[in-house]
């Protein structure tokens, strides 16, 4: 069976300025189109079984900037919403600084987010978890019908809980991985047990 390569889409206005971003729909800037072309080569390199991408526009313009066809839309790689993507609740479009003014301490990881607007409730870090390792099961039933690697095209709160449940880590411990904006993973085996063979990978101009 092939790799699982993880890919963060590139910079939007609000990566850049840290505020966190569910269900507004940000595109990318430039320089977002710009990191995702220079991962064009890298995933050219390998040969893809198949691809899933969030619904989300900043994950479907990476995916098509990188050059992947036949890409799966996915709603649990999605963004924003209560029953299939990391809901902010009342943290929407807020930075970690502001949070932290009224609750210091406050780390998103462990202590999940406040409940927002009707229809907002927030989504828990074991939420996140189970919407993680539904579309692991996802990735396992495509690993397992092609020789080639399978990608997925998303957010990076998603894909760094993805990464601790494939190692067999809580979902909590997906805050051990940094991941920037215009970056991609690799999660492969050795010895038949699940490793990251390469991280935040971002190639040069």
């Amino acid at each position: 069976m092939g790799d699982l390569f993880l890919v963060r889409h590139g910079e939007t206005e609000w990566s850049r300025s840290g505020r966190h971003t569910g269900s507004t729909d940000v595109p990318l800037t430039e320089h977002g189109r710009e990191e995702a072309r220079r991962l064009a080569p890298l995933i050219r390199s390998h040969r893809i079984g198949a691809a899933f991408v969030s619904p989300m526009q900043r994950g479907r313009e990476t995916a098509e900037l990188i050059g992947l066809h036949d890409v799966r839309v996915d709603v649990d790689l999605r963004v924003g919403c209560p029953l299939w993507g990391r809901d902010y609740g009342g943290y929407e479009g807020v930075t970690t600084v502001e949070i932290q003014r009224e609750r210091p301490g406050w780390f998103l990881f462990r202590d999940g987010v406040a409940p927002g607007p009707p229809g907002r409730p927030g989504e828990s870090p074991e939420q996140v978890g189970r919407r993680a390792d539904r579309m692991l099961g996802k990735v396992d039933a495509a690993l397992a019908q092609t020789e080639g690697a399978v990608v997925l095209v998303a957010h990076g709160h998603i894909l760094r809980v993805l990464t601790a449940r494939t190692l067999g880590l809580p979902a909590a411990d997906g805050a051990l991985f940094q991941l920037a904006t215009g970056a991609v993973c690799r999660l492969g085996a050795e010895h038949g047990r699940p490793v990251i063979a390469g991280w935040n990978v971002r190639p040069g101009p």
